[in-house]
């Protein structure tokens, strides 16, 4: 996967979006800012640190939706959301409520019961953010969160990321809505598809 040099830098509790056409390299970016892929050229660092997602303190500091992870097929998806919290140092009865707020604040509480393959492509999505924002973190990586959402959950997720960015978590969103951009961004950065 090509990437075009990029430079940028964001302060904490600002949020930056990353737009572009497919192929542009977004997803690319967001897997190097999440430590995830090693760039050929140049640094990546996050309040000083390499990204490195093999590293502790790292991963404390960052999360990233970049997908639904792999899942059990026999936990539901409360049970899944309370895992992560408390897989991140959470008291187990704080991790219940905050599992609790996140799927309310998306909306979705009403799936808490069910199980993954139970899901729609679009509930599929919000339970990838509720997984994400469930945990505790101090940049918030984003890729695409409207992908399958109707208008009105992504209005949704957009409150959501505002919500977290004005409470101080940096926040770095790959969207290809306008509106989303508008809504969460306090700066862009705009990649264009590496020539051939």
């Amino acid at each position: 996967m090509l990437l075009a040099p990029t430079s940028f830098a964001l302060a904490a509790g600002r949020a930056l979006a990353v737009t572009g056409p497919n192929g542009a390299g977004k997803t690319t970016l967001l897997r190097a800012l999440a430590g995830r892929a090693r760039s050929t050229s140049g640094t990546v660092a996050i309040a000083g640190r390499p990204a490195d997602d093999r590293s502790a303190e790292f991963r404390r500091l960052v999360a990233a939706h970049l997908g639904l992870p792999p899942l059990a097929r026999d936990l539901t998806l409360r049970e899944h959301a309370v895992l992560v919290a408390a897989s991140w140092g959470i008291a187990l009865s704080e991790a219940a409520a905050r599992a609790d707020a996140v799927f309310a604040e998306l909306a979705i509480a009403h799936l808490a019961a069910r199980f993954p393959h139970e899901l729609s492509s679009g509930q599929r999505q919000l339970f990838a953010l509720v997984l994400t924002l469930v945990r505790p973190c101090a940049v918030l990586l984003v890729d695409e969160p409207e992908q399958r959402l109707d208008e009105h959950r992504r209005g949704l997720v957009a409150a959501a990321l505002r919500r977290r960015r004005d409470a101080g978590t940096t926040l770095v969103l790959v969207s290809h809505s306008p509106v989303l951009v508008e809504a969460v961004a306090d700066a862009v950065v705009a990649l264009a598809e590496p020539a051939a």
